[in-house]
């Protein structure tokens, strides 16, 4: 079973937020890294652009798919992992660590409760 932090909020794409005041960290969950297996690159594609919920704000290349990553929540991104440019295996050994791909300023942290509890997302991982 994927690991599944408690703390976190979680979207059916498989991304995940973790509230750190009015920004939120984003990135992608172990589960979505293992589907994906080796990641060999990241392109980040809306640094300082506003973003609504379900905008892409990256791609994450693997040897086996592409796959866009969504933002969870509305507000402007303001930084992104930039370690990811030159080790983008990052991603693949701390999803929820090092392996960050971006950080939102939250239009308004009431959206926090559109996302999905850890309860909740393991249950669509166990449909």
């Amino acid at each position: 079973m994927a690991e599944i932090p408690k703390d976190l909020r979680y979207t059916k794409n498989h991304e995940w937020a973790r509230l750190e005041g009015t920004r939120v960290v984003v990135g992608i969950t172990d589960f979505a890294q293992s589907e994906l297996t080796d990641i060999v690159y990241v392109e980040m594609t809306r640094a300082g652009e506003h973003v609504d919920a379900g905008d892409e704000i990256a791609v994450v290349e693997s040897v086996k798919a592409v796959s866009e990553i969504y933002a969870p929540l509305a507000g402007r991104i303001v930084e992104y992992n930039t370690v990811l440019e030159e080790s983008p295996e990052t991603i693949n050994k701390a999803p929820y660590g090092d392996g960050w791909i971006a950080v939102i300023e939250l239009d308004g942290p009431a959206e926090l409760e559109n996302l999905m509890s850890a309860k909740d997302y393991a249950g669509i991982l166990e449909e």
